[in-house]
């Protein structure tokens, strides 16, 4: 004859769910990290590295561009346009804006508010990739040696064998005289 009752465990400590749960608790938490902590370098070496980053941007000094000039400057390597028009070239653009073109923008969309004046621009040709150049071609902006694409001098296709505009890069004014773009 036994001495326990009938349905009564005789272990003592396999009824004890507060203990149990912290044990698998404590486990898993443990695992999650020892895994986070081997991810963590795999995941963190795909990140930019600082060089990289630092030429991701760059801020250019407008006072040295005079009003019908450009300068082109070497942006992510690529030609970066910062054109300073003149009053006869935004009219241009601006007169041009309904025009039957095969990107259409307008000029006011290719650059900042109150800024019409300065036009940047990616200076590759959306071709493939030439560079054009300035003051060529019958709208008085781009013109790509290479192949005859044409730009308008808000940097819209005309004519040519390119598919899209030249294209306006994300930039910013931090000041009436400095730009930063990227």
């Amino acid at each position: 004859m036994s001495d326990t009752a009938v349905g009564a465990n005789p272990d003592p400590h396999s009824d004890d769910p507060n203990r149990r749960d912290f044990i698998h608790i404590a486990a898993g938490a443990a695992a999650v990290g020892a895994v986070g902590a081997l991810a963590w370098p795999f995941i963190d070496q795909m990140n930019p590295a600082g060089d990289t980053l630092a030429l991701a941007s760059i801020e250019f000094d407008l006072t040295k561009v005079a009003e019908g000039q450009q300068v082109v400057v070497k942006w992510r390597g690529k030609p970066l346009f910062i054109r300073n028009r003149t009053a006869k070239e935004i009219a241009a653009a601006i007169k041009d804006d309904h025009a039957d073109m095969r990107d259409p923008e307008t000029d006011e969309q290719r650059h900042k508010p109150g800024k019409a004046q300065w036009l940047i621009l990616v200076g590759t040709c959306t071709h493939l990739g030439c560079v054009p150049t300035f003051g060529g071609g019958e709208y008085g902006g781009w013109f790509c040696p290479c192949h005859g694409s044409v730009y308008d001098t808000s940097g819209r296709i005309r004519k040519g064998p390119a598919p899209k505009n030249l294209v306006v890069p994300d930039y910013a004014f931090l000041s009436d005289t400095k730009v930063k773009v990227g």
